[in-house]
């Protein structure tokens, strides 16, 4: 069972991740980062309200499979979990790049966060796994 410990921590960070985002789009992170590139580039090409429609549909898809295997149960919703777990370590290329342009890099500020809330989410994670695991046996 999800713990009402990691259940907070995740609501923190869906409160970080969204002023993350704010610093992003007020910062130009969208003009300078090569990561948007990669995952957005084709879409760019495209007329603006195609390429809107397919971003919606995409994000529509996300959405009903995350929320299918929520409704599998506990089991699955655990491991969904997970997914945030990796999106903090993948936010840790802000300090790369800010290192690298030698000073700030848009979203930096706000990532600073992300390695405290982090280190919380996948010790209580990994605890409830290990928890789990052992309580099988």
């Amino acid at each position: 069972m999800i713990s009402e410990k990691l259940k907070n921590i995740f609501l923190l960070s869906v409160i970080v991740f969204i002023a993350h985002g704010l610093e992003e789009i007020i910062r130009g992170f969208s003009n300078i980062d090569p990561h948007l590139d990669f995952m957005f580039g084709k879409l760019a090409t495209l007329p603006t309200m195609q390429a809107l429609f397919i971003l919606f549909q995409v994000m529509l898809w996300f959405l009903l499979i995350i929320g299918y295997f929520m409704l599998k149960g506990e089991k699955w919703r655990l491991w969904l979990m997970f997914i945030p777990g990796l999106i903090f370590i993948y936010e840790l290329h802000h300090f790369y790049k800010a290192f690298e342009v030698g000073g700030y890099y848009p979203g930096l500020y706000t990532a600073l966060v992300f390695p405290i809330i982090g280190y919380f989410y996948w010790q209580e994670l990994i605890r409830i796994v290990a928890k789990k695991n052992t309580s099988l046996d």
